[in-house]
C-alpha cells in the first residue's frame, strides 16, 4: 500500500463536521488519532471522537445531528447499525455487518449510507501479498464473530479457492457459512487441529487473550501470510507462532486498522488519505505509551 505524497489542500470544507466511533469498551481506540491527523493534514474543520454506548440506539441523536459527518462502527453495533441507514452498500449487505456510516446528499435529501471497510482493508493486504508472492489457495479464518464475516468475504474476493472457518461453537460458524452459501463455500471445523490441510493465508479474528501459542502448533506450512485483526496487545500468540517460520509474513491488527481507516477516509472526504501522516501519528502515540 503506497503513501500519498500530495500537498495538503486548501480548506475544502464549508462547515464543521463531527465524526465518531460507536462501540462498547472502546476507550483505548486509536481511531481518533488516525482520522484527526488526516483532517488536520487536509485543513478540514472536522473532528473525530469516541462515543461509547451499550446500544446503537443511544447514539441516535448524534447520527441525526445536522453536523454529523459519519462514523466508524465497532462491536457490538456492527450487526445493528443498519437500522439507521437509508441505504447499504452491496458489500455491507453481503457481509451482514456495517462498520462505516457515511452522510450523503442526493437531490437535496440527506441520507445515511452503511458500508464495510473491514473487508476492503483486508482485501488490499491480501492483494499486496499476492502481487509480491503468489495467490493463496487455502485460507483459514479463526473465530466466528462479527469480524470473521469481513475476513471470509475478503478471502473470497481475493480468489482464495478453499476457505476454512475454525470455531469452537459450531452453530455460530455454521450460521455464518449458511449466510454466504449463495456466494461461496466455507468448510467449518471446531479447531485448527481439525484442518485437513494447512493454509496459505490465516486471518485471526478472536481476542488475543482468548488464545495460546499451543493452539497454533503445527498450523504453518512452508510459507504464507498471517493476519491478526486483534490489536490489543500488538503481539498476539497467533503472530508469535507464525513468526517462528521465517517464510511467513505477518500483519498486525494495527496494520489492519490503518488499512480499513484509509478506506473510511476516502468515503468520508473524497480525498486520498495521507497514509504516511496517519501512520506516523499512530507511531508517535505508540512511542509515547512505551516511554511512560
Amino acid at each position: 500500500m503506497g503513501y500519498d505524497t500530495s500537498s495538503p489542500s486548501e480548506a475544502v470544507a464549508e462547515y464543521e463536521k463531527e465524526f465518531h466511533i460507536f462501540g462498547s469498551g472502546i476507550s483505548y481506540s486509536i481511531s481518533p488519532i488516525i482520522h484527526n491527523s488526516g483532517f488536520q493534514y487536509h485543513n478540514l474543520p472536522y473532528s473525530y471522537d469516541i462515543r461509547e454506548s451499550p446500544s446503537i440506539d443511544d447514539v441516535a441523536d448524534l447520527i441525526s445531528a445536522s453536523n454529523f459527518g459519519g462514523a466508524s462502527v465497532t462491536m457490538p453495533h456492527k450487526l445493528h447499525a443498519h437500522k439507521f441507514c437509508d441505504k447499504q452498500s452491496g458489500t455491507a449487505i453481503a457481509i451482514g455487518a456495517i462498520n462505516t456510516l457515511i452522510v450523503s446528499n442526493e437531490n437535496g435529501k440527506r441520507q445515511i449510507l452503511g458500508d464495510n471497510t473491514d473487508w476492503s482493508g483486508l482485501y488490499s493486504i491480501l492483494l499486496s501479498y499476492a502481487d509480491k508472492h503468489e495467490e493463496p489457495e487455502i485460507g483459514l479464518v479463526i473465530g466466528a464473530g462479527g469480524a470473521s464475516r469481513a475476513a471470509l468475504y475478503s478471502m473470497y474476493r481475493a480468489g482464495v479457492k478453499r476457505i476454512y472457518l475454525a470455531n469452537r461453537t459450531l452453530s455460530s460458524a455454521e450460521s455464518i457459512k449458511d449466510s454466504f452459501k449463495n456466494l461461496f463455500s466455507i468448510a467449518v471445523v471446531p479447531t485448527v487441529a481439525d484442518l485437513p490441510e494447512r493454509p496459505d493465508v490465516i486471518i485471526g479474528t478472536v481476542p488475543a487473550n482468548a488464545t495460546t501459542e499451543d493452539q497454533f502448533s503445527g498450523l504453518f506450512k512452508t510459507k504464507g501470510l498471517c493476519i491478526d485483526m486483534a490489536y490489543m496487545p500488538r503481539q498476539t500468540p497467533l503472530l508469535t507462532m507464525a513468526q517462528k517460520n521465517k517464510d511467513w509474513q505477518t500483519v498486525t491488527g494495527l496494520q489492519v486498522l490503518l488499512a480499513q481507516a484509509y478506506d473510511q477516509y476516502r468515503l468520508w472526504t473524497g480525498l486520498e488519505p495521507p497514509q504516511k501522516v496517519m501512520a506516523e501519528a499512530v507511531a508517535a502515540h505508540e512511542l509515547k505509551i512505551v516511554s511512560k
